[in-house]
Formats: structure tokens, C-alpha cells, sequence
């Protein structure tokens, strides 16, 4: 098979070159093994094929090293004999198009959506509630829909709470599910989210998938990586949450391609166990189900995580590509997981996979292949072929001169806060309390005379004043708690 129509990984045990076809990178793939076993250079491989290819590709950099990506390599020891053993890989010291991405806004462009496009489902595995907390969300965003009401950051769904709590009648039939109770316990999960600087996540200008999509000038497919290193520390859940919303988003946005000489997109998800550990089960019932069809939209999902038992057996029965790193196995438990790894591969009569397994080298690893048709190959021990990039990561002004040079420069940095929930219930709080009740006539007091008038025109003014400048001040507080001064779009 000639080498520009599959992504090569590395040489077999006969030297020869070992891939798939790049007709099948849709049909997603696993990268697992123990830590230090070299799981993060072949992310690195993988990417650089698929951008070389015309692929785009997003991965979330959990440890900080894929950003090396964004520099030529320089390669020596064990590295460079290793280029050496493998003739026909064209090895060429590259830099590849890089995009950076940071949730906080720190160490790349800023990375949001909005709580409309995130819906109730997933922000209520976000915030982990109970049915009855999750039936009062429903309820939430049921009457923000029917009102109007765009809920862009969490200060607008704060508002939201606050106005129902105040005026359960505009529930109507929804009434029942909304208490004073479940209004108390979302205000108290939204507040555990801000400590977790969760509130940077949404607002606008939000991410605009389209924006993934383009090529670099010279062809090549885009890398935008997330630096998750942070975030996977301190607030795995929203991390978690935040790939599975963006999985969501490309399969209800992007068009059908049916069979297609390759993909649109390649997604990897580092720390892959994040995204099911505590899924409620109709989330992910809903992820199997996107993570099977959104193959016919062009998309390969690829899972990096230790263990491949750390993934559903639906999702793991829907994988194409299986690269297994070494494992280790010193307890009764480990051994049974061994076996179960070595089982899942097409057995090859020249060694023993299980044997394999914890004799493999950092760099090496098992590859299940698909074949033309589709089925899967035989497995193979399998040398991963380094990357033409840096294997380490870029210094803090590598990093910065990325973020400068980037085609979205400027167009995701600066914050917008557009009219959304909180300024129209603001708005409305304030209208009803400027509306004063009109006396009967007979109790009302003789007509004023100009003085008289001119005073309450003076004392009106003053007071209106004062309300404007308490109101901003209040706002410009609650904004400061909450650390996110953004909005969203509406589509």
C-alpha cells in the first residue's frame, strides 16, 4: 500500500512499515499503556500524520509536552538511530501549525462556550445533581426558552434562579418541579463550580467549530491543542464535561460525508477515563451513541488513558486502532486485566500478545490494525517511528510568539458581554420597583405648588442616580466574584 494513503505509525519486527488506511481513521482508536511507557510520543506521531495528511486535529494536552508540536525537532541518541532504522520514513526536522487553547485565557486564546449550547443534560453531570435537581434545571432552562432568556455565563443562570425563586407563577405547569429547595441546591453547585474557575468556560466570544476546520496556508491540517494541565488537576469534571459538549457539537453540526479518502477532524482525549467515570447512565448512553455515529461525519475519536478496561466495552468495541503500550501486572486483578488486553487483539502465530505485553520498551507498543476492507489485521510489535517536531515542551515565549502569530488572534481574547438573562431580569427587577402604587383620590394631598415640585424633580433625580450607581456597583461586584465579565451568541 503506498505510504500517502494510510498514517504510518513505526516498523514492525521485519522493519517494514506498519499502518492503516487513512480512508479508516474514522473508525476511532485507543492509545493506552502504563506511565513512562512513551504513550505521549506517539500521540505526537499520530497528530503530525493526520496534519500532514490535510487532517485538522484537537487534542486536549493534559502533561504539557504536546505543545512541542509548535517546534522542529532536533533529534540525537536513542532518537536519532532509532530514524535511522527505518529508511523509507522521510524523516525531516518540522514545526507544524499550532494553535493554543486555554480555558482560563493564560497560556493560549480563550476557550468557551455558553450554557445554552451546553444544555441541561450536561450541565447537570457538571454539576453532579440528583433527579429532582436535575428536573428543576430542566424547568430553568424550559422558561428561559420560552421567555427568551439567552443564559450565557453563570451569572445569568444565577439570575435565572433567582427570579423563579421569587416568581414560581411563571413556571405555569413546571411549578411542582421547581422548589425553593432545588433552587437552593443549584445556586449552592454553582457556587462549588466558580471555586473551581469553572466560570471561564462560558461566555463569548464562544468557540466556533468552523474555526477548527481550516487548513493551515501550506495544506496542512491545523493542531489546536487544549492545555488541560491545570485544568485536569483542579477541575477534572469540567474538563471531562467540556470534550464531551464539543463531541456533541460536532455531530449535530457537522453535514453527513459517507465514505470520504479521509477525515475532517481527529480528536484526542488524554485521561480518557475522566470522560465516564460518574457519567450519569442516560449521558452516556448518549456519548456510545455519538461516539458510533459520528463517524459517518468525518470525525476519529482516539482515547489515551492507561488501561483500555478504563473505557465502556460499547466504545471499546467500536475501535479501529489499538495501540498498546506496556502494561504491568504484579496482582491477581492486573493479570486478569492482561489477559483481557492481549484477548482483545486478532492473534498473530509468531509471539504471544500477553507475553508481549509486559516485555514491550518505552516506544514500543502492540498495534491492531484495520485492513482494507475494513476487518482487523493481525497484531503487531510494533517500534513507533519518532516525530519530526520537539519532543518536550515549548518555553513560555515559544509559547507566547504561537499565540501572537495565530490566525485567531484577537478574534477570542477580548471578552463580550452582550445584553443576555441577568440584564434583562435586572431590567425587570428594576422596572417593577420604580412602579409605585397610586393612592385614592381621596387621600391624596393637595396639588404642590413650583417649589414643592421642583424638590421632588431634584430628590427624584438624586435618587435615580444614586439607584444607577448602586446598581453598577452591584453588578460590577457580583461580576468579580463570579471572575467571567463574558456573554455568548445565540444561534
Amino acid at each position: 500500500m503506498p505510504l500517502n494513503s494510510q498514517f504510518v505509525l513505526g516498523a514492525g519486527s521485519d522493519g517494514q512499515a506498519v499502518g492503516q488506511p487513512l480512508r479508516l481513521a474514522n473508525r476511532h482508536g485507543l492509545i493506552a499503556g502504563a506511565t513512562g511507557t512513551g504513550k505521549t510520543v506517539t500521540l505526537q506521531r499520530l497528530i503530525e500524520t493526520f496534519s500532514d495528511a490535510g487532517v485538522a486535529v484537537f487534542a486536549a494536552d493534559v502533561k504539557g509536552d504536546l505543545c512541542g508540536l509548535g517546534a522542529a525537532g532536533a533529534p540525537q541518541g536513542k532518537v536519532a538511530e532509532r530514524i535511522a532504522s527505518m529508511p523509507w520514513l522521510n524523516h525531516q526536522p518540522l514545526a507544524y501549525p499550532v494553535t493554543l487553547w486555554d480555558v482560563h485565557g493564560q497560556s493560549g486564546h480563550p476557550l468557551r462556550t455558553t450554557l445554552s449550547e451546553m444544555g441541561p443534560l450536561l450541565l447537570g453531570a457538571l454539576l453532579e445533581l440528583t433527579d429532582s435537581q436535575q428536573a428543576a434545571l430542566y424547568a430553568a432552562f424550559k422558561v428561559a426558552d420560552r421567555e427568551g432568556l439567552l443564559l450565557l455565563d453563570l451569572k445569568d443562570l444565577k439570575a435565572l434562579l433567582g427570579y423563579l425563586k421569587d416568581n414560581p407563577h411563571v413556571l405555569g405547569e413546571d411549578s411542582a418541579l421547581f422548589t425553593s429547595s432545588s433552587a437552593q441546591a443549584l445556586l449552592r453547585r454553582l457556587a462549588g463550580l466558580e471555586q473551581q474557575g469553572a466560570e471561564a468556560l462560558f461566555g463569548e466570544p464562544a468557540l466556533q467549530l468552523e474555526d477548527l476546520l481550516h487548513p493551515d496556508r501550506d495544506g496542512r491540517g491545523r493542531v489546536h491543542l487544549l492545555d488541560a494541565s491545570r485544568l485536569v488537576h483542579e477541575a477534572p469534571k469540567v474538563y471531562a464535561t467540556f470534550l464531551l459538549w464539543l463531541l456533541a457539537e460536532l455531530f449535530e453540526q457537522l453535514p453527513e460525508r459517507g465514505d470520504a479518502d479521509k477525515p475532517v477532524l481527529a480528536l484526542f482525549f488524554d485521561e480518557a477515563h475522566l470522560l465516564f467515570q460518574g457519567t450519569p447512565k442516560a449521558l452516556q448512553e448518549r456519548l456510545e451513541q455519538v461516539v458510533r455515529l459520528i463517524r459517518s461525519k468525518g470525525v476519529g475519536v482516539y482515547f489515551v488513558t492507561q488501561s483500555p478496561s478504563d473505557l465502556p466495552d460499547d466504545v471499546l468495541a467500536q475501535l479501529g486502532l489499538r495501540i498498546q503500550h506496556g502494561l504491568r501486572a504484579f496482582t491477581a486483578k492486573e493479570q486478569k486485566a492482561l489477559r483481557a488486553v492481549a484477548d482483545g487483539f486478532r492473534p498473530n502465530p509468531a509471539f504471544s500478545a500477553l507475553s508481549v505485553l509486559t516485555e514491550l520498551g518505552i516506544g514500543e507498543a502492540l498495534v491492531g490494525t484495520l485492513e482494507e476492507k475494513g476487518t482487523p489485521a493481525m497484531v503487531q510489535r510494533v517500534a513507533i517511528a519518532p516525530p519530526q517536531s520537539r519532543i518536550g515542551p515549548l518555553n513560555e515565549a515559544e509559547r507566547a510568539a504561537l499565540v501572537r502569530q495565530s490566525p485567531l488572534a484577537g478574534r477570542y481574547d477580548k471578552p463580550v458581554d452582550r445584553e443576555s438573562a441577568y440584564e434583562l431580569l435586572t431590567a425587570r427587577a428594576e422596572q417593577a420597583r420604580n412602579v409605585e402604587p397610586v393612592e385614592p383620590a381621596e387621600k391624596r394631598k393637595a396639588e404642590p405648588g413650583l417649589g414643592d415640585m421642583a424638590s421632588d424633580l431634584i430628590g427624584s433625580a438624586m435618587k435615580t442616580a444614586l439607584r444607577q450607581a448602586a446598581n453598577q456597583i452591584g453588578r460590577q461586584l457580583v461580576r468579580g466574584l463570579m471572575g467571567s465579565l463574558t456573554g455568548s451568541r445565540k444561534r
